[in-house]
Formats: structure tokens, sequence, C-alpha cells
């Protein structure tokens, strides 16, 4: 082991996934040979680049990569199926920067429109004075001692890239102006802030994510795990005045963590309703017979689909109103889907469809 220089600290580029620990912390180097985790920092060494050519900050700004950069990550398993399938590996061996947020894994697979991974060579893991490796969970939110959780409503999609944060940010926006304190927070997916910033330009109180209840991504944890990192994320937001919640829920219902939680009454519990996005009609009605199945009040459809009003159309068949952006931001529908809201019902429309405004 040997002790940081906290000059090599502050020139490394630091990861938005690590935002969380104090750099206070960051006081030994733990070469190998060392076993990682999950969460586990590790401060590594820019050897090849690939498809991730920038890394997020944690203030969001995206700092331009090259061969030589040290940077600071987090350690940690990913399921995209646009970009990367990639595992937390069992040793500090050369391996990939596999998300823009900051993740060290050991890419197992990927979409063949994107370049190679970004290749890293960790230089150790980061450790506190003691010794100890330092893992962003132990730097998550504490639990709020709230009594009362906010009504969410939940944002499930067919697939990464279907609109979900559009879909969530557009009803931030809309229940904001209604007039009520918006939370927000996506439960699961893999570290970045940009669905934070949407959430937080779109008039959210407070916007939080998985990476704040502890993970760096939620691929492999166990869905109870997750379930308790949600309630931590809803009692936070109704710490910070959140009068109603928006969830989203990241990649589509065949994914396992996402199709588990949709099938966890435990996490059911928490949602007031659920709106799906989708890039296509025949998915759309499919996830949203898939959620009402399992006992889910299905309160519209969003999404890619919204671009096309023929989509909109034959998405009809599922007698589920279409939302698009503008409906979605507007306040009288937002509000309708809030339990004792003192606005007045969604607008009816012919056909089931209110929309064929763009979702991305």
């Amino acid at each position: 082991m040997e002790f940081l220089d906290c000059k090599r600290i502050t020139k490394a580029k630091r990861a938005f996934t690590t935002r969380r620990v104090p750099t206070k912390h960051m006081q030994i180097l733990v070469p190998p040979p060392a076993e990682p985790r999950s969460g586990d920092l590790v401060l590594a060494r820019i050897d090849t680049l690939g498809h991730h050519k920038a890394i997020e900050l944690p203030s969001g700004r995206k700092a331009a990569l090259a061969p030589g950069d040290e940077v600071l990550l987090a350690y940690g398993n990913r399921y995209a199926p646009d970009q990367f399938e990639a595992l937390v590996p069992s040793d500090l061996g050369p391996c990939d920067m596999v998300a823009a947020g900051g993740v060290a894994s050991r890419a197992a697979g990927w979409h063949d429109r994107i370049a190679l991974p970004t290749g890293i060579v960790p230089i150790g893991l980061v450790a506190d004075v003691d010794g100890q490796v330092v893992n962003i969970a132990d730097f998550a939110i504490a639990p709020e001692p709230t009594l009362r959780l906010p009504p969410a409503i939940m944002v499930f999609g067919t697939s990464m890239n279907a609109g979900k944060t559009t879909t969530a940010a557009s009803l931030v926006r809309g229940l904001a102006r209604a007039g009520f304190s918006v939370g927000a927070a996506k439960v699961t997916g893999t570290g970045a802030g940009n669905d934070l910033w949407a959430m937080s330009d779109a008039g959210a109180c407070a916007a939080l994510d998985f990476t704040d209840a502890g993970f760096v991504t939620t691929y492999l944890t166990p869905v109870d795990a997750i379930i308790r990192g949600a309630e931590r994320l809803l009692r936070s937001l109704a710490g910070s005045g959140a009068d109603v919640a928006v969830l989203e829920v990241a990649d589509g219902l065949f994914q396992p963590e996402t199709a588990a939680l949709a099938k966890s009454l435990e996490f059911r519990k928490l949602a007031r309703g659920a709106l799906f996005a989708a890039g296509d009609a025949m998915g759309a009605a499919a996830g949203c017979e898939r959620l009402r199945s399992l006992g889910y009040d299905v309160l519209g459809m969003s999404g890619r689909l919204t671009r096309s009003p023929l989509a909109c159309r034959e998405a009809s068949i599922a007698n589920v109103p279409v939302y698009g952006i503008e409906e979605l931001s507007d306040p009288t529908i937002a509000a309708s889907m809030v339990p004792e809201s003192p606005m007045i019902s969604p607008v009816k429309v012919m056909g089931g469809a209110v929309c064929a405004h763009q979702v991305s």
C-alpha cells in the first residue's frame, strides 16, 4: 500500500459515480493483487481510447480523455443492449471503462454498431487512512425518518432509449406547473448524470438516483436491495419537501432486475400508477398489458412512438391514453394522475390517442 498524494487525486479526472465520496477519505492506494467489488473506487490509467472518449465529471461536464490520463472510477456491472454488457473482474488486471459516468468493468460483449470499449489499467483501489477500501455504498444517503411516502408514478419502458427519461421529465414539468412539489428519482440503471439534470431542469425540487442509494449500477444487484434503495430515495425526496414523486425504472420489462421489480408486490406498493414508454405501438400495447396483469394502474403510454401519428393510432388498441411531451407537461393532465388532486380529469380524445409529439 502507498499513501495517496492529495494533488494526484485532485488532478485525476473524477467520475460522476464517485461524487458522494469526500476526497478526505481517499488516503491510500491498494495495488494489485486485490479483488475488487462492485462500488469500490479505483484509480486507473487510460490505455486505449474506444467508444467512450470523455468522462462525465461530478459537475456534469464531459472531460475529454487521452491515453495516459489518470481517472477515478467505481467498479460495477453493466447491462446495456445498445452498448455493453460488462462484469466486475476478479482482479485488478487491465479492463474497460464501460460508461461515461465512470464505471470500471470487463466488457463481455457489445452492440455491433459501437467501437471497442475504452481500455484502462487499474493502478490500485482507493482506501481510507485505515486501509479500508472505499466503496460508494458507505456514503449512501441516510434514510429520512418520515412516516409518509409521497405517492409515486413509475415510468417503465420496452428498452433503453425508448423515451423513459423524457417521459418522466415531461411529467415532472407538468406536475410542477400544477403547483406540486415534485421529487424525481431513477431507481435502476448505470451511473450517469444526464437523467438527473433532465429532472432538475424540468422543475423537480430534488432529483436523485440509485448512486445516491449506494449503487454504481444495479445490474446483478439483489432485487430486495434495489427495493430498499428505492424506498430510501423516496424517503429522501419526502424529506426534501416532495408531495409527489416520479420514479424511472431503467431498461425494459425483460431486463432481469426490471422484470423482478415489476413483479414485486413490495415495489408495486410504492406506486400510485405507471406510465409506459415505447418506441412502437406493439411494444407499448404489450407492455401496458404486462403491467396491468401485474396489478399496476396504467395511467398512459408515451415514448418514441409519439413521434408518429400512425403509431399513436395503432397503440390505441390498448385502450390507454397516449401522451406526448406537451400533454405530459400540461398541468391539468399531469395533476389528474395524482390521487386527491383538485384538478379535473384527463381530457378525452377520440381513439385513445392524444398526441403525435416527439418524446426521445
